[in-house]
C-alpha cells in the first residue's frame, strides 16, 4: 500500500475522517502521492470505487494519479473511479443523464458572439461613449459566468457604469447568443458547469469524497459545482501562495474561507520539500512572506546533498541577456530536458528560441500559441468537424469567413441558407438543394436594440456568367443571395468540390490528405502565408511566404500523422477538441511561460526578463491585477528548480530604447540592494 511511504504530515491528512478537510500542500511537498495515498485509503476502508470522484485542472494529471493508484488495486476497481476536469466529468455526466450537447470551442463561439454583435450599428445611436469591440464583450461575459451569480447587467454596470446607456443592447446581443446556442445545441466550457450544476440539483449524485486538485485555482462557478455534488466528504489540496489565476476567474477566497464556509473543517499542512534546496526554498520564501499569510506554514528542507545559491545574472542589453542564457545552456552538463527558461510574458520566450537555434541547441516551447490554436490547423479540424456534425453552424461560419467578401455575418446567412435548400440537411443544400428559394434571414428592425438590417432581396445570378463553374453550382439558389460576391461564389465552389471528393471516404487521414491537397485548403495556405510574409511597407517577402507556406504545410502533415491511428473521423475530432491541448512536441530545453510552468519541476532553471515593469508586470497591476499575485508568480517560477537557480535581467533594451531597472522581488531576495 502507497500508505507505507508517506510522511507523518501526509499520513495524518490522508487517515483523516471524512468530512471537510483541506490540505496546505505547498511546492515540493507531495501532493500527488497524498492525494493518491487518500484514494487507496478510501478503497481500503471499504468506499465504493464509482462514488468517488477526483476533480483536477488536466486529464493528464487525473490519469497519472489513477495510474499511480493502478499499482496498489486491480483496473476492474481503478476503473470505476470518477475522474477528469471539471469540465470534462460535466460533459460526461451531462451525456449519461439526458443532456445532448455539442461542445464548442471559446474561439468558435467568439465568432458566433462576432456574428451577432455585428449586426448592431452602434454608431447610429446618439451617445458619447464607445462601445466595447465584440472580443471584449465575449471576454467579460465569459469572466462574469465564472465569478458572478448576479446578473450579468449588474455585475457589468458595477464595473462599467459609464457603460450603463449600451447594456440594453449588450444584454439584447447575449440573449440572442444564448437562444442561438440552445437552438444548435453549443455549449461553451462555462456551459457545461452551470448545466451540470442545474441537474445536479435537480436529480443529486451519489458520491461519497469529492478529492480536488489544486484548489487555489478553483473559481466561483467550479466552488459552486462542488457544492451541488452534495458529497459526503471533501478533501481538498492546494497552496495559497501557488494561487495565480486570478485572470482567468481563479478565486483565491475560496481556499481563504474553507474553514468559515464548511463546518468542523480540518486543515493539515504538509512542510517538508522534497525538490528544492535549501538556498533555492530561502530566496523562495524571502520573497512569498511579504504576502499576507492565509494559513500558518513553513517549509522544511529535505535534499541536503547539494546546495548551490541562486545566481544573478545582469546583462547590460536585452539581447545580450538572451544569448548569455542560450551559452549557459550550452555549456551546461544537464540535460536539455531538464533544463527550463521561465518567463513572466510570452514575449520574452522569442529571443532565447532564437539564441539557442543559433546555437543548434533543441527547443520546446509551451504557453504560448499551441499547435492546435494555429489557424492552419484549426481550418482543418473545423471541416473534420463539419463533416461530423452538419449542424455545426459554428465550424461552418469559421471556414466560410475565408472566402473572400464573406464575413461572419454573410456565412451565417449562407449556412442557414444552404440548410433551408436542403430541408434540414446541410450537405444536400450545397450539393443537391430541393429549395430554390431564399428563406428569410434577417431579424425585425428595431432601432433601441440596434438592428438596421433590410431585408434580403433576390439578386442576378447573371452577374457570375464569367466564372468558371459546372451546372450544379449554377442552379444553386445561393448565387441569388445579393451579398455573395463572385469571390464567395469561387470559395462555394471549391467547397462543393471537396465534399464531392470524400464521398465514401472513412477513414480521417484520407479525408485529410484530400483535404489538404485541395483547391479549399490551397486557398487557406495562400491566404495564411500571405498574411505573415506582409511587411511594414504592406509589400509580400517571397522568401517569409515560401517559409510561411512550409510551415503551414508541416503542421497539416502532423496533424494528418496524428490521425493515422484513428478509424472513425468522430473519434479523431473528439480527440483532438478534448484532448489537443494536452499534447506536445519536441524534445530539448524547454521554454515556459510561469503559467505553463506550474505542477512542473526541472534541475535547472532560468528565470529572466527580472525588470520592473515585466516581472512583475506593471501593465497588469494597472488593469486590475495585484503585486501579490506577480509575487505568488515569481514565488512559483523559482521553485520549478531542484538544484541550480539563475534570475536574470537586462538593463537596456536597445530597439525600444528603454532603460530597466532590477525587479523588486530581486531586492526582497536580498540579490539586489
Amino acid at each position: 500500500m502507497p500508505l507505507s511511504t508517506l510522511n507523518r504530515e501526509q499520513l495524518s491528512a490522508v487517515t483523516a475522517p471524512m468530512g471537510n478537510n483541506l490540505v496546505i500542500a505547498s511546492a515540493g511537498t507531495g501532493k500527488t502521492s497524498t492525494i493518491v495515498g487518500r484514494i487507496a485509503n478510501l478503497i481500503k476502508s471499504g468506499v465504493e470505487p464509482s462514488s468517488i470522484l477526483l476533480l483536477t485542472f488536466t486529464n493528464k494529471a487525473a490519469g497519472e494519479m489513477l495510474q499511480r493508484v493502478g499499482r496498489y488495486f486491480p483496473s476492474s476497481v481503478v476503473n470505476r473511479i470518477e475522474s477528469g476536469t471539471f469540465h470534462a466529468v460535466s460533459y460526461r455526466w451531462l451525456k449519461e443523464m439526458r443532456e445532448n450537447v455539442i461542445l464548442k470551442q471559446p474561439n468558435e463561439l467568439k465568432t458566433l458572439f462576432r456574428s451577432i454583435y455585428e449586426k448592431r450599428q452602434f454608431r447610429r445611436l446618439n451617445h458619447d461613449i464607445e462601445p466595447f469591440s465584440s472580443t471584449y464583450l465575449y471576454e467579460q461575459y465569459s469572466l462574469y459566468q465564472n465569478a458572478s451569480f448576479d446578473g450579468f447587467d449588474i455585475w457589468f454596470i458595477d464595473k462599467y457604469p459609464e457603460h450603463r446607456v449600451l447594456i440594453d443592447i449588450y444584454m439584447n446581443i447575449i440573449d440572442e447568443y444564448e437562444l442561438t446556442k440552445d437552438k444548435f445545441g453549443f455549449v461553451s466550457f462555462n456551459d457545461l458547469l452551470l448545466k451540470m450544476k442545474e441537474l445536479l440539483l435537480e436529480e443529486g449524485r451519489e458520491i461519497s469524497e469529492v478529492l480536488v486538485d489544486e484548489y487555489q485555482d478553483t473559481n466561483t462557478l467550479q466552488n459552486s459545482l462542488i457544492d451541488a455534488i452534495e458529497s459526503n466528504s471533501l478533501f481538498c489540496v492546494g497552496d495559497y501562495d501557488q494561487s495565480i489565476y486570478a485572470f482567468n476567474g481563479a478565486n483565491i477566497q475560496n481556499i481563504a474561507t474553507f474553514t468559515k464556509r464548511y463546518k468542523d473543517a480540518r486543515v493539515f499542512t504538509l512542510s517538508k520539500n522534497y525538490r528544492s534546496t535549501a538556498s533555492i526554498l530561502s530566496l523562495a520564501n524571502m520573497v512569498i512572506e511579504k504576502n499576507e499569510r492565509i494559513y500558518p506554514k513553513k517549509l522544511e528542507v529535505t535534499k541536503i546533498d547539494i546546495d548551490l545559491p541562486p545566481r544573478l545574472l545582469i546583462y547590460s542589453e536585452l539581447f545580450n541577456q538572451y544569448q548569455g542564457v542560450a551559452e549557459k545552456i550550452k555549456n551546461s552538463n544537464t540535460k536539455r530536458d531538464d533544463i527550463a527558461v521561465i518567463f513572466r510574458n510570452n514575449s520574452s520566450a522569442d529571443g532565447v528560441e532564437a539564441s539557442l537555434r543559433e546555437l543548434g541547441i533543441n527547443s520546446k516551447r509551451k504557453g504560448g500559441n499551441s499547435f492546435f490554436d494555429a489557424k492552419e490547423v484549426k481550418f482543418l479540424l473545423d471541416v473534420l468537424s463539419l463533416v461530423v456534425n452538419q449542424k455545426d453552424m459554428m465550424a461552418f461560419i469559421h471556414i466560410f469567413e475565408y472566402g473572400k467578401g464573406i464575413g461572419t455575418a454573410l456565412a451565417k446567412e449562407m449556412f442557414e441558407s444552404f440548410i433551408h435548400f436542403g430541408e434540414g440537411n446541410l450537405f444536400r443544400g450545397i450539393l443537391s438543394p430541393t429549395i430554390f428559394t431564399l428563406p428569410k434571414l434577417n431579424p425585425t428592425k428595431n432601432i433601441q436594440l440596434g438592428l438596421f438590417d433590410d431585408d434580403t432581396q433576390i439578386g442576378s445570378i447573371s452577374r457570375f456568367n464569367g466564372l468558371l463553374l459546372d451546372d450544379k453550382i449554377k442552379s444553386n439558389p445561393i448565387l441569388k443571395h445579393p451579398k455573395v460576391t463572385s469571390n464567395g461564389v469561387l470559395f462555394y465552389r471549391d467547397f462543393y468540390n471537396f465534399l464531392k471528393s470524400i464521398r465514401g471516404v472513412k477513414q480521417p487521414k484520407t479525408m485529410l490528405l484530400k483535404l489538404i491537397n485541395s483547391a479549399l485548403y490551397e486557398n487557406i495556405i495562400d491566404t495564411l502565408s500571405t498574411q505573415r510574409a506582409k511587411l511594414k511597407s504592406g509589400e509580400i517577402d517571397r522568401e517569409r511566404k515560401k517559409l510561411a507556406r512550409e510551415n503551414i504545410l508541416r503542421k497539416a502533415k502532423l496533424l494528418s500523422d496524428l490521425s493515422s491511428q484513428y478509424r472513425e473521423v468522430r473519434r479523431f475530432v473528439n480527440a483532438m477538441v478534448l484532448g489537443g491541448n494536452e499534447l506536445s512536441q519536441g524534445k530539448g530545453v524547454n521554454l515556459l511561460t510561469v503559467h505553463a510552468s506550474k505542477g512542473l519541476e526541472f534541475r535547472e532553471v532560468y528565470v529572466i526578463d527580472l525588470m520592473d515593469g515585466r516581472f512583475p508586470n506593471r501593465k497588469l497591476i494597472s488593469r486590475g491585477g495585484s503585486i501579490e499575485e506577480e509575487r505568488r508568480l515569481f514565488y512559483v517560477a523559482v521553485t520549478r528548480a531542484k538544484e541550480r537557480l539563475y534570475l536574470s535581467f537586462a538593463k537596456y533594451d536597445k530597439v525600444k530604447k528603454i532603460d530597466f531597472e532590477g525587479s523588486p522581488f530581486l531586492y526582497e531576495a536580498g540579490l539586489l540592494t
